[in-house]
């Protein structure tokens, strides 16, 4: 049969309707997944082409997902964090969703602190465990779209479930119409999409899970989620570890639409930034992402990091606030306790300082030299440098400047006297011994010291 696709406004074939492949024996894709083996990448040189949605956006899992990983949050802490989320994802709603549990009284406390701000974004959702029970709680405090966990791997419906497909598919399809018995939508958790059979199980189920949301009057949402980290951005791999092949087969033979699709990856294999966007090329309105990637194992796809490949895919940030990711970094460090890596990008404490000399010397002369955008503006965190065995007189000069706010005449140039002195006491340091970096601390006393007081400890 052929159909005028409203997506590409060309003729397409619309007769691949894939059935249920009920196999007696788990495909475990062993050629791929040798336990003993760092799992491989196969191409079949078959390319799908881009299909960047007229609309993308974000969603969060920091309270669900994030917080599997971590001391549970407080209630006052999920607050503020919520306003936090807002005041980032703007007016527009860039950041559109996140979810919480509603396992506890404490879940139910904070969804409802966080209801009561009344914020439009992001929307609060919900991941539930599959009872009637708790579809009806969800329901009660007055939350539309809920998540369910519809394992989709071998890997779980044999080795876990001990199901066969056919038996799995129907307990996920009995759970979805409990859903929609209590009127909400359902977002099913296809946990383990880059280990499953694509088209002998992920397309028939999709294809029932449409038909049932026709039937009810009530959309699904469908997120494909890369448990392990197996997924791989590249093009012309092969199923089932292809996101491009992935979502690009969720919208051909599932006619699952943009905005009903939905990308949740983790960050095994080093590559859940680059899986996401990947997702949002291919045809994934949403890509769900945790606070400072905070997640089960290596973590979810950093939420900071989606904020940037957002601006540069769109040009702009779309009324989203970037200079809260640092808020957001300095929260979790003084308000949580949470030791940040010091090399993270857009957050750690050294992702825009340099130890080396003779870079501080490029920083004073232009900072675009060793910047990689103007984070003052863009994040309200200046470039800085640390002093140590490599600094120069530049990198000396520079941190006094950085350190203390000395602009226009008031700033040292790597010839003033302070900076000489300073530079040989730090020479000193390092020839009876020192291996360790000076503390903030120990700059700011000496500093003090041969200033005259000028400069004092701040």
């Amino acid at each position: 049969m052929l159909e005028l696709s409203n997506k590409t406004n060309l003729l397409e074939q619309k007769n691949y309707k894939y059935s249920l492949q009920d196999v007696a024996e788990p495909n475990l894709y062993n050629d791929l997944f040798a336990y003993e083996e760092v799992p491989k990448v196969s191409f079949n040189h078959r390319r799908v082409p881009i299909g960047m949605p007229e609309e993308i956006w974000i969603t969060d899992t920091t309270f669900r997902d994030g917080q599997q990983s971590v001391e549970p949050y407080s209630v006052e802490q999920i607050v503020d964090l919520y306003k936090l989320m807002s005041r980032l994802g703007g007016p527009f709603g860039i950041i559109r969703q996140t979810e919480f549990f509603v396992y506890s009284e404490k879940d139910r406390r904070a969804i409802e602190k966080c209801m009561e701000l009344g914020l439009q974004f992001p929307e609060i959702t919900t991941w539930i465990r599959a009872t009637r029970e708790d579809f009806r709680l969800v329901k009660d405090l007055g939350i539309r779209e809920t998540g369910i966990l519809v394992s989709c791997s071998d890997y779980h419906i044999f080795n876990k479930m001990k199901m066969t497909r056919s038996q799995a598919m129907a307990q996920y399809l009995d759970t979805v119409k409990m859903a929609f018995d209590a009127g909400v939508m359902p977002r099913c958790h296809l946990e383990d999409i880059t280990r499953a059979d694509f088209y002998g199980f992920v397309v028939p189920f999709v294809n029932e899970l449409s038909q049932l949301a026709a039937e009810a009057g009530i959309p699904v949402k469908i997120r494909a989620c890369d448990t392990m980290g197996y997924g791989v951005p590249y093009p012309e791999v092969a199923l089932p570890r292809s996101v491009p092949g992935i979502i690009y087969g969720l919208q051909h033979y599932s006619d699952v639409d943009s905005s009903m699709l939905e990308w949740h990856g983790h960050n095994d294999f080093y590559k859940a930034v680059s899986n996401a966007t990947t997702a949002w090329l291919y045809g994934a309105s949403a890509v769900n992402c945790s606070l400072l990637g905070i997640g089960e194992r290596t973590g979810n796809v950093p939420l900071e990091a989606m904020v940037m490949e957002y601006a540069s895919l769109r040009g702009s940030m779309d009324g989203m606030d970037p200079t809260v990711i640092t808020e957001i970094a300095d929260y979790f460090k003084h308000n949580i306790g949470y030791k940040i890596p010091d090399m993270t990008p857009f957050v750690g404490r050294s992702f825009n300082v340099t130890r080396a000399g003779i870079h501080a010397d490029g920083l004073m002369k232009d900072e675009r030299i060793y910047n990689i955008f103007d984070t003052g503006k863009i994040l309200n965190r200046r470039p800085s440098v640390m002093i140590g065995k490599a600094s120069g007189l530049s990198g000396i000069a520079y941190w006094i400047n950085e350190n203390y706010g000395l602009r226009a005449t008031e700033a040292v140039s790597k010839k003033d006297a302070l900076v000489v002195e300073l530079k040989e006491w730090i020479d000193a340091q390092y020839e009876d011994g020192r291996q360790t970096t000076l503390s903030v601390h120990e700059l700011e006393t000496k500093i003090e010291a041969l200033s005259g007081g000028k400069l004092k400890r701040l």
